[in-house]
């Protein structure tokens, strides 16, 4: 027999796992520092679940005013707050317009709605929101991770998003198909129990979830600051090298490559005259100028002081030389602004595509240098094979 006690120990538990929830978030956002915004956001959205339940336990004890429809409008700012924390996650954006009016026009409606102790439509509108704003969390997941790590690791990561979505839309439909019933989780029921147990573990779990990313994230951003130049952002030589060697290995596969030497001309002559600060300057414009040129599947390295390589795949040598020739028409017409005078920048060019007969990468990157420097000794700002 299920006793008032059993509903109300289970609130009690998911009331508890919520607060120790947003203390955890609460503390990865101001002691940590990790994806505070998004933490920020989470720990937000698990307090408001921690007050909507404690209210809806309440009901009865403090005055109706209270608890009813306080209780109704938390719940659904905590669905609004998680469907703003995950973007904020795996997007680092935050849209908080479309949750805040979600909430704005929930909380006009259950006011709307009469208050006679029929609690069935304030529960259908509730759940039915907390529905749609938990799918739209759960979709943003699916979609973004989609794209960046394939099909199968987001549709786990998303997987407790949608069992919330549904089971918010499970409660919703329960009003329909048993109309006498009541949608107050402290009675006595098989459902309640079923309801309550499931939001148990579903709150675990997309709370682990939701913090496996932002552990992801934090990888992510670690592998970036390992692999990328501080100065230009670009590859550093170890991350080059690596894209490099993976390039040549498709290369006896029958996936060509090339490759395109990048040296800036009269660097020194920059640095001696405007400072290492101006030369700084200098390759920071250089490689934004250069970036339009660049495909999603190109790979662009420094390989030290004034000198930068981009890997072309799938592009011949006649390819990487209308690519050299727009990357150096484009630095050629961008002059370095620096202390109320322009300095002229040019770059020269050595290109060279990989063949099957080659060893190892090094030989066609040697390639490229040695037609880089005959391009610096026929005058610079040219582009040589």
């Amino acid at each position: 027999m299920i006793t008032p006690a059993q509903t109300l120990t289970l609130l009690a538990a998911i009331i508890m796992v919520a607060a120790v929830a947003a203390l955890v978030w609460l503390s990865l956002a101001l002691v940590a520092r990790i994806a505070p915004r998004a933490s920020l956001t989470m720990a937000g959205a698990n307090l408001a679940t921690a007050l909507a339940l404690t209210l809806h336990a309440l009901r009865g004890v403090l005055p109706d005013a209270l608890t009813y429809r306080p209780s109704d409008v938390l719940a659904v700012a905590s669905f609004a707050l998680l469907s703003v924390a995950v973007p904020a996650i795996v997007t680092r954006r935050l849209p908080w317009q479309p949750a805040a009016i979600a909430v704005a026009a929930t909380a006009l409606v259950l006011l709307a709605l009469p208050y006679d102790g029929d609690l069935r439509w304030p529960a259908r509108v509730v759940n039915g929101m907390g529905a749609a704003l938990t799918a739209a969390a759960g979709l943003t997941v699916w979609r973004q991770l989609g794209a960046a790590e394939g099909r199968r690791t987001p549709a786990r990561l998303a997987l407790p998003l949608f069992l919330i979505a549904a089971l918010m839309a499970v409660r919703g439909l329960e009003t329909f198909v048993h109309p006498g019933g009541t949608p107050d989780m402290r009675v006595p029921t098989m459902f309640n129990i079923a309801f309550l147990w499931s939001a148990l573990v579903l709150t675990l779990l997309q709370n682990a979830t939701l913090a496996f990313l932002v552990l992801m994230r934090l990888i992510r951003r670690i592998e970036r600051l390992l692999e990328r130049d501080p100065l230009t952002d670009t590859l550093n030589r170890r991350a080059f090298d690596q894209a490099l060697d993976h390039a040549h290995a498709w290369l006896k596969r029958g996936r060509g490559y090339a490759l395109v030497m990048i040296d800036m001309d009269r660097f020194k002559q920059l640095n001696d005259s405007l400072g290492h600060a101006a030369g700084d300057a200098a390759l920071r414009l250089m490689v934004l100028e250069l970036q339009p040129c660049l495909r999603a599947v190109d790979r662009f390295g420094r390989l030290g002081g004034e000198e930068f390589c981009v890997l072309l795949p799938d592009t011949d040598i006649a390819g990487a030389a209308l690519v050299a020739e727009r990357m150096r028409s484009l630095v050629a017409a961008a002059p370095l602004r620096w202390l109320e005078q322009d300095w002229p920048l040019s770059a020269s060019f050595g290109i060279a595509e990989g063949e099957r007969g080659d060893a190892s990468a090094d030989a066609v990157l040697a390639r490229a240098d040695a037609a880089m420097y005959r391009a610096k000794n026929q005058g610079r700002n040219v582009v040589q094979a």
